[in-house]
């Protein structure tokens, strides 16, 4: 076995460097297809998920296969070698095997125990087996590793230790509520119609969300989605909307979740301040691009008036009441936000900053005040110029605080549109936690939250059954090296006997049926019991770790026709379902 794993995840690189090393379908399929035309690979598959990237394949040598998995790594993520480097990691053999394992137990994962890295692996045997890049080795590495996933899932309780990134995200958004209680009645928004995706808005639907509406770049893809929600039994209203309705969609939920395989933002800082700006009273997205040039007037681009739309009457809610943001008068919101944009500034530096922080306005030396909504009446432009160089340096300080303090909420009451984004890279700009009302959980929080989540004491049990099959199947591996040898072996005993009870019907041709069937009979009896121990020892002593070469010690010591190995190696491979291969792993 030269297993080789080159790759890198959240534990090895930044969030930033992950999100531009991220890998769309096609980049996957040019990957392995590069990867097998490389000289040191035989065959290949890639592993990748929201937080990690691992290519896997088998090598003849280990120097020249880590120079060129890495290289090709970098070539088709986009992110330069050398930028890329630093965040690599190599396992080699059986601790590459141990590697796989451990990430299919949810071991490595950003939450500890989750289950969904099993559909993902799955997904990844899928693709090699579709590009015809896995191999008897891939094949058998990858199914043995959801068999260890499963086994650990039902053997211990590694699922308390943790969750799917799907619920652990929603129990964020609770903030320390339950998500039952939380999520009872929302009107939620699911953008993509992916495996995650598909995962969230079950799990909304589960937890008690009263509708959910489905945007999809696939119109059928987001519509099949929705009919499995209606007919899901939860009593959740799910319907599928146009993508480009999307930012209309946000002035009528509650809760959105994106995980889509965008390579922009789908969601922008100015399409959320719009829609918490609408619910406190001002335009509506469509209305604003209506409005054109008026004074303060939000450029956005969507093309209609949104009808309030309200709760199934199983949610037990009518329209949701619209609070204002922070009890500032959205004419206000939008004059900031034109003096920022005049400025050269970010809209949000501006008018966020200022909503957020009006009750320390006057301390911090703010020259407008904040006095609720005559703030801006009569302010001159010197002083709205001196208001956004105040912003500017709010602004510059909250950067210097860290990540975590900037996300934080009062409570999840006070929240008036939950974001939870789990793309790789981002779907939601990250801007958004910045706007009151808002409050956005992605990958990079999560993987704070997680960070000093307790350790159950089912995770040892999980290592120790990883550490069990880890050896069991290298054990399996090697033995399996050398059953071609075994085979070899036996078959040229089989030659032998032919040859030699040929020669005696020669020199006794009166034998009659019985009595050659009953010579035949016992000398492939006596070449059978010769080869039995022997065949039976050398597979124990190849199993053992430094057991490879026994194979090489039978082939000269019963002088074997290489081709003839060769040949039932290349017959084995060529079936790598093959149930009756002594050297399967099971």
């Amino acid at each position: 076995m030269s297993l080789l794993v080159v790759g890198l995840s959240h534990r090895s690189a930044p969030v930033s460097v992950l999100e531009r090393a991220s890998l769309s379908a096609d980049a996957k399929t040019k990957l392995l297809h590069d990867a097998l035309a490389a000289e040191p690979a035989t065959e290949a598959t890639v592993l990748a998920t929201c937080n990690r990237i691992e290519l896997y394949a088998d090598v003849d040598k280990f120097h020249a296969g880590v120079a060129e998995l890495s290289t090709l790594l970098a070539q088709h993520s986009g992110v330069a070698l050398e930028e890329l480097t630093p965040y690599l990691y190599v396992h080699y053999e059986d601790r590459a095997v141990h590697h796989l394992f451990s990430v299919a137990c949810g071991l490595d994962s950003m939450v500890v125990g989750e289950g969904q890295i099993l559909g993902q692996i799955k997904d990844a045997l899928a693709l090699g087996q579709e590009l015809h890049s896995a191999g008897r080795l891939i094949n058998d590495l990858f199914q043995q590793a959801l068999r260890v996933g499963k086994r650990a899932h039902s053997e211990t309780g590694i699922d308390r230790a943790g969750q799917s990134l799907v619920t652990f995200g929603l129990e964020q958004l609770a903030m320390g509520t339950p998500v039952a209680d939380w999520a009872r009645g929302k009107r939620a928004l699911v953008i993509g119609a992916g495996s995650m995706s598909s995962l969230a808005a079950a799990t909304l639907a589960r937890v008690g969300v009263a509708e959910i509406a489905v945007a999809n770049r696939t119109a059928e893809r987001a519509e099949r989605l929705a009919e499995i929600l209606v007919a899901s039994g939860t009593g959740v209203a799910a319907a599928a909307i146009p993508m480009a309705e999307v930012a209309d969609e946000l002035t009528r939920v509650d809760v959105v979740v994106s995980c889509t395989g965008a390579t922009g933002l789908v969601l922008t800082a100015d399409d959320v301040l719009a829609a918490v700006s609408w619910g406190a009273g001002g335009l509506a997205p469509a209305e604003q691009a209506a409005a054109g040039s008026a004074p303060g007037a939000h450029q956005g681009p969507h093309p209609r008036t949104p009808a309030p739309r309200t709760a199934p009457a199983t949610a037990g809610t009518g329209p949701r009441p619209q609070p204002d943001v922070a009890g500032l008068d959205t004419g206000v919101l939008a004059r900031l936000v034109a003096a920022a944009e005049a400025g050269g500034r970010l809209a949000d530096a501006g008018a966020a900053r200022t909503i957020s922080a009006h009750a320390d306005a006057e301390a911090d030396g703010c020259p407008v005040g904040l006095d609720g909504r005559s703030a801006l009446t009569g302010v001159d432009a010197n002083s709205l110029e001196l208001h956004g160089t105040w912003a500017d340096q709010g602004e510059a300080a909250a950067q210097r605080q860290p990540r975590r303090a900037t996300r934080t909420q009062a409570h999840a009451t006070d929240v008036r549109l939950a974001l939870l984004d789990l793309a790789m890279p981002r779907d939601i700009d990250a801007a958004v936690h910045r706007i009151p009302g808002v409050r956005l959980v992605d990958i990079e929080s999560l993987a704070e939250a997680s960070a000093d989540a307790p350790m159950a004491a089912d995770v040892d049990a999980v290592r120790g059954i990883v550490a069990q099959e880890v050896a069991a199947f290298g054990a399996a591996q090697r033995a399996a090296h050398i059953t071609p040898t075994v085979v070899a072996l036996r078959a040229m005993a089989a030659e032998v006997v032919a040859m030699e009870v040929a020669r005696l019907d020669g020199r006794l041709p009166d034998l009659d049926e019985r009595q050659r069937a009953e010579v035949t009979q016992t000398v492939r009896r006596v070449v059978d019991k010769l080869l039995h121990a022997p065949t039976v020892r050398v597979k124990q002593l190849a199993s053992e770790p430094g057991g490879a070469g026994y194979a090489e010690a039978l082939r000269e010591l019963f002088d074997l026709d290489p081709q003839t190995v060769a040949s039932v190696s290349r017959a084995d491979a060529a079936d790598p379902k093959n149930d009756d291969d002594p050297g399967r792993a099971s």
